[in-house]
């Protein structure tokens, strides 16, 4: 009974959103590639759990708490933009942060999601 009863607490736990849009954050553009006319000012590597105990996670919702983390970071950098450098490996991501201006493409509108963790780098170092 113990065992079905952490099972389902573990399931649970998998679905449940831990990270959410910081201030400012929601204003970050997410493109695919490195933008035109954009000031690199550098890199961020995200990452969140994607597995709990036995449990694989959704690809799409560890994706989609990537992305959340690394638009959380950009303000930091003084970016308004953020570009995937490589896929997801291992709940890890790395993104590079653009500073575009007003002129940059319309945002990615995805859905906050999971606890996670990020170090910025700056362009340069």
């Amino acid at each position: 009974m113990r065992i079905l009863i952490a099972t389902a607490l573990a399931l649970m736990a998998a679905g449940c959103t831990w990270v959410h849009m910081a201030p400012g954050a929601q204003a970050v553009r997410v493109v695919e590639g490195p933008p035109a006319g954009c000031e690199k000012r550098g890199e961020v590597v995200v990452s969140v759990r994607d597995s709990v105990a036995f449990y694989q996670r959704n690809d799409l919702k560890v994706r989609d708490e990537l992305e959340t983390l690394a638009r959380n970071e950009a303000p930091g950098l003084g970016a308004d933009t953020v570009s995937p450098l490589a896929p997801p490996d291992n709940g890890e991501q790395r993104y590079a942060a653009w500073r575009c201006g007003p002129n940059a493409a319309a945002p990615t509108a995805r859905p906050a999601t999971a606890q996670g963790q990020a170090q910025t780098y700056p362009a340069g170092g």
